[in-house]
């Protein structure tokens, strides 16, 4: 048997299998090189007249995870005559959800057909009747093609079409001869639909939204006060200092006064409150801060419900680590993206002159260090110093990505045996990292398991550099590498409480590999910053618990 009609079988056999979905799952191993024979074997079932449709629905999901060889035959399957409403409806699903830009000639064959099989037009000038489905509308936000946007704009005035959906393609496209109607529709919407205007004019990024949504601001219920501030935050570039974790009416009332100037310009940079408590936990704010290192949310999935749920860290907008989700019952999982430009490395090398042998925090310190933490977020942070027992990384099968998930299995009475479809590699962020040797225990949550990701290639770090470092760890001397980081409480399932200690290395990856090459507990000074507004958690038990633990001892 050649090996297209192995593949054609082993994916016959999947379809075939009590569990269709976990089959297909493990069908494809990310580690192989069968995506294009996979991609083509599906195209060959679903356009076979002797396989049931019912496999249909399985192909079209399965495509999804076979990159650019099952995109071409998306685009193909879409293309294809005389397909059912159902699966064209899949098929779009599943080309949205990949971010596809289909041609406008497809998207308005995929309406005509769709309107005919539901019985509105059947392609006459007049065109389908009623809203189109919410995917369709995705997919037109997704195609790049502006002729789409006087029939979305159009159904911004109809109550029965998918308005959020319509809104956000609107921004998508940049059309922004709609952001007036946009912004002037947020009294009318609430919820999610209210999120998803506000985020439409944060994709449109026209600055004509401003006034709009300032007068709104002064008059929008508390619960709608975060979208707005968030919009005017991305739209301005001003990023005012608010209460430190205010919430509710509180939040509403400092968001309000401090766009009631109407002020707009994005003020210097300003690092106040600074007050250190001891030699090794200290507290200062950022206000106007550049954001240049930052936690922030991702555009909006296509053909997700939810507008704002994914977030990434950023180094000068250019994502690094995606974060996930702010949902306390997902689990945190951080996935390596790209690397920062060298800039990056610059801003944390400003402050490797107190770094040398850091053994207490200091106002003088953060005095000096101003001009580099006004270059974070806005925000209320705490620093601690830190002597960390760390390990290298570089297994899925070590990291605590991969083994809480065993830990998690083995409390539900697991056998140990874990699923087929459960790979260590599913788990792992895709770089080698520094993590705790041990978790560490805690009171309310069981453990702190804690994991310090690079912003730079491990492949490109220099062995004379880690050399050096370790010679001078040798001789006693601590140099201190920094880490922005924070504390991530979960609630896995409903089930599972877990805490993470979690950052990304700003400077200091070679000072890390010499403590963990040497086995010393590695200096590390923590930049965290407390949550605020709508998506408060202070943080503050996580890190008084780690600083209790691992505080530098004076």
């Amino acid at each position: 048997m050649g090996d297209h009609d192995t593949v054609r079988a082993r994916l016959r056999a999947a379809l075939s299998a009590d569990d269709p979905w976990t089959a297909l799952y493990t069908l494809h191993s990310p580690d192989t090189d069968r995506s294009g024979p996979l991609a083509g074997a599906v195209e060959e079932l679903y356009l076979s007249d002797t396989d049931s449709s019912a496999f249909r629905p399985y192909l079209s999901w399965f495509l999804r995870s076979l990159g650019e060889p099952g995109d071409a035959v998306l685009m193909r399957l879409l293309a294809a005559p005389g397909l059912a409403g159902d699966d064209r409806r899949d098929l779009l699903w599943t080309a949205v959800v990949r971010g596809l830009r289909l041609p406008a000639e497809l998207l308005r064959t995929c309406a005509w057909d769709a309107a005919a099989s539901s019985g509105g037009k059947d392609g006459t000038a007049e065109g389908p009747s009623g809203p189109p489905a919410p995917v369709l509308v995705d997919a037109m936000g997704l195609s790049g093609d502006p002729s789409f946007a006087p029939f979305l704009g159009a159904l911004l005035e109809d109550p029965a079409a998918p308005r959020d959906r319509v809104a956000l393609a609107l921004g998508r496209l940049g059309a922004r001869a709609w952001t007036a109607p946009i912004a002037g529709k947020l009294s009318e919407v609430t919820g999610l639909d209210h999120s998803a205007f506000t985020v439409a004019l944060e994709l449109m990024g026209d600055p004509a939204a401003v006034p709009h949504l300032l007068r709104w601001l002064a008059e929008s219920g508390e619960e709608r006060v975060y979208d707005v501030h968030h919009a005017l935050v991305r739209l301005t570039g001003r990023d005012p200092l608010l209460p430190e974790r205010a919430t509710g009416a509180a939040y509403a009332a400092a968001v309000r006064a401090a766009w009631a100037d109407g002020r707009t310009e994005r003020a210097p940079a300003v690092v106040r409150d600074s007050v250190v408590e001891s030699g090794t936990w200290a507290r200062f704010s950022v206000d106007e801060g550049a954001g240049r290192i930052r936690i922030a949310f991702d555009p909006p999935s296509p053909g997700s419900s939810w507008p704002r749920w994914d977030r990434c860290l950023t180094f000068d907008r250019k994502p690094l680590y995606r974060v996930g989700s702010v949902c306390d019952t997902c689990e945190l999982g951080l996935t390596l993206l790209d690397w920062p430009d060298d800039e990056a490395a610059r801003i944390a090398a400003r402050m490797r002159g107190r770094l040398t042998d850091l053994d207490r925090l200091d106002t003088a310190l953060l005095a000096e260090w101003s001009p580099v933490l006004g270059e974070l977020e806005t925000g209320h942070y705490r620093a601690l110093l830190l002597d960390l027992p760390l390990e290298r990384v570089a297994e899925p099968t070590r990291s605590w990505w991969y083994r809480r998930a065993a830990a998690r299995a083995e409390a539900d009475g697991d056998d140990g045996n874990r699923p087929e479809y459960d790979r260590p590699g599913d788990y792992w962020p895709g770089v080698a990292h520094f993590q705790l040797a041990t978790p560490l225990p805690g009171g309310r949550v069981p453990f702190t398991y804690g994991a310090f990701l690079p912003s730079q290639p491990p492949e490109a770090f220099d062995p004379a550099a880690v050399a050096r470092h370790a010679a001078a760890i040798a001789a006693g001397e601590r140099p201190a590498a920094v880490v922005l980081g924070w504390i991530d409480d979960r609630y896995v399932e409903a089930l599972h409480e877990e805490r993470w200690l979690v950052g990304a290395i700003l400077d200091g990856h070679h000072r890390l590999a010499a403590y963990a090459a040497a086995g010393v507990p590695a200096r590390v000074l923590l930049l965290a910053r407390m949550g605020e507004g709508s998506s408060a958690d202070g943080g503050l038990e996580g890190l008084a618990e780690v600083a209790a633990a691992y505080g530098c001892r004076e």
